[in-house]
């Protein structure tokens, strides 16, 4: 009866994690709602000022160019690595972690790489190596533009100043609730635009600018570079949601299989427990009756 008891507690502990596991679920669903929309809605922005941003850089002397698009010699690598502030997500963060320490000893190895934390997973396993520099994990509190837009000046400055000669933005962008990729993006310097010359001369328009093109490309690049942050964090949040709700609802199904199999073997237990008596019951009415 011991072994009968000891299924019983295990069938009613994994019960009860079934039952938080699919609240975890269905909490994530709603949360991944508001935050695909958002996500949704900012990407056409991004791109076309992106896009704008490119088209009018590439019309610029080489000599006029912006202090943020400096291209020099790669020695010292600023990585941001955007995770999520709670686990219960899969692979969600560790794949960021994967990636950016494959930055640090792969891509740059030789060179002196640095991290920049958003979110407390990332930062709880990146500061083992002592190279993060800055971490911040009061941003999904309260997520604003101008929360990212603060610590965009500050990855801005620290390359306008020389500190770092590249700027490496890690997050999962979202696909689906399924699926999130893991990208790694330039941040700084800009990349120089790739133009087909026989399309661009197809394509090409004379514009009248007021003010002048350089005036609007010192304008709009601080503009497309916090946007581009904001952007990448907005993608890791929806992507956690969509990997915490993908994750909670296999657990739940891993949950459902495992009690259901604990009920057959409490079941088989029980009623060998039950045959057992009865053989007992019945070898001692012939002794007995003997």
């Amino acid at each position: 009866m011991a072994n009968l008891k000891e299924i019983r507690n295990r069938i009613t502990s994994v019960g009860s994690t079934m039952q938080i596991t699919s609240a975890m679920k269905m909490v994530s669903a709603a949360k991944l709602k508001k935050a695909q929309d958002a996500i949704t809605a900012m990407r056409p922005y991004s791109e076309k000022l992106t896009e704008l941003l490119q088209n009018l850089s590439a019309t610029l002397d080489a000599d006029t160019g912006s202090k943020y698009s400096d291209q020099r010699e790669v020695n010292n690598v600023l990585v941001v690595a955007i995770t999520s502030n709670r686990g219960l997500a899969g692979a969600f963060n560790s794949n960021i972690v994967k990636a950016s320490n494959a930055l640090a000893s792969e891509t740059y190895a030789g060179k002196k790489v640095d991290f920049v934390t958003i979110g407390k997973k990332g930062n709880d396993i990146l500061k083992k190596s002592g190279s993060v520099i800055h971490h911040d994990v009061a941003i999904f509190d309260e997520l604003t533009f101008d929360a990212s837009s603060a610590i965009a000046e500050k990855l801005m400055e620290l390359f306008s100043e020389g500190t770092y000669d590249k700027i490496v933005l890690v997050y999962n962008n979202f696909k689906n609730a399924a699926t999130q990729i893991v990208m790694k993006e330039q941040f700084l310097p800009i990349m120089p635009p790739k133009i087909d010359e026989a399309e661009a001369s197809k394509t090409a328009v004379n514009y009248i600018f007021e003010p002048s093109k350089e005036e609007i490309v010192e304008g709009l690049i601080p503009k497309s570079l916090k946007t581009q942050l904001f952007k990448a964090i907005r993608d890791s949040v929806a992507s956690e949601h969509g990997a915490r709700m993908t994750a909670m609802h296999k657990a739940t199904d891993n949950a459902t299989e495992l009690r259901d199999a604990l009920k057959l073997q409490y079941n088989k237990a029980r009623q060998a427990a039950i045959t057992n008596e009865i053989l007992e019951i019945v070898g001692g009415a012939e002794a007995l009756a003997g």
